[in-house]
């Protein structure tokens, strides 16, 4: 039997369309909306199971096979990642691991794969445009060439108040974000999230599924809003050492700088960066900071 402590956390987009007994259901009117397909047979669905690659004990993706396709959905409710474009490289490559027989990679004729397909559905409350697309080349160093390899992913905003079109396609995925933004109406209340469930289950969004897991709902929003602000947190402590790193080397360089000036003031400041291994502008500056 499965621990029920494991090392990662599902969210409720993960439990609503990957775990739940309706998950099939309702990963197939997804798949139909983004598709313009109408697909009834949920068996044409088939899960697949990556782990650790797109978030870290927190469990915010899914992935799944539908009609020689392989789909990649991702939920943000913050700050939508630049880097998803890499990470979802990573997580297909795993995907195809269990989808393409071990020993068909090494055949000679040409082994047919399930086309991927990456999407990230934004559910936050910054400001963020009705649909964008993600490029893998825009992380690169260099222009992508003939033979590089390109992966991108498209995210759509799916808040209700934005009323992108494929909250009608999806019924379930409109609920979703119904239910989201009632519990936000909430969050300064006590007892937001019951709150939430309560007006939800009357007004008929997400009822059924609210009526039997309730208090599993409560114990996945608590448990993803306290990893969302302790991300939140983590990243502004990360953006304010990378300052005092950087006014740390600063101060170092301009120091290096300086005795360097002090000592050969015969040297040309392009010897004096190419003796540091800095930039000559960064010579210049130090010059004008201290007069010399």
């Amino acid at each position: 039997m499965e621990k029920e402590n494991r090392e990662h956390k599902d969210s409720l987009f993960v439990d609503l369309f990957y775990q739940d007994e309706t998950a099939k259901k309702n990963l197939l009117s997804l798949y139909n909306a983004l598709h313009d397909t109408n697909y009834k047979d949920e068996t044409i669905i088939r899960k697949v199971k990556i782990d650790d690659v797109l978030y870290k004990n927190f469990k915010n993706d899914i992935s799944c096979e539908v009609n020689g396709l392989v789909l990649v959905f991702g939920e943000h409710q913050s700050t939508v990642n630049r880097n998803m474009p890499l990470r979802c490289l990573m997580y297909v490559g795993r995907a195809y691991e269990q989808l393409v027989d071990s020993k068909a990679r090494y055949r000679t004729t040409l082994v047919k794969i399930p086309t991927p397909e990456f999407y990230v559905f934004y559910n936050g409350e910054k400001e963020q445009p009705l649909e964008r697309v993600l490029s893998l080349s825009d992380a690169f160093m260099n222009p992508a060439r003939e033979n590089s390899v390109e992966l991108k992913v498209k995210v759509i905003n799916i808040n209700s108040d934005k009323a992108h079109e494929i909250l009608d396609k999806c019924g379930i995925l409109k609920e979703y974000s119904q239910f989201i933004s009632t519990v936000r109406k909430y969050s300064e209340e006590e007892s937001a999230i019951k709150k939430a469930i309560k007006e939800c289950i009357e007004k008929g969004i997400l009822a059924d599924y609210l009526k039997r897991k309730g208090s599993e709902v409560e114990n996945m929003l608590i448990a993803e809003y306290s990893y969302e602000e302790d991300m939140q947190v983590k990243q502004e402590e990360a953006r304010q050492e990378g300052i005092w790193q950087g006014r740390r080397e600063g101060i170092t360089l301009s120091a290096d700088i300086f005795q360097m000036v002090k000592k050969q003031p015969d040297l040309t400041d392009v010897q004096i960066a190419e003796s540091l291994g800095c930039s000559v502008e960064d010579v210049e500056s130090t010059r004008k900071m201290f007069g010399i």
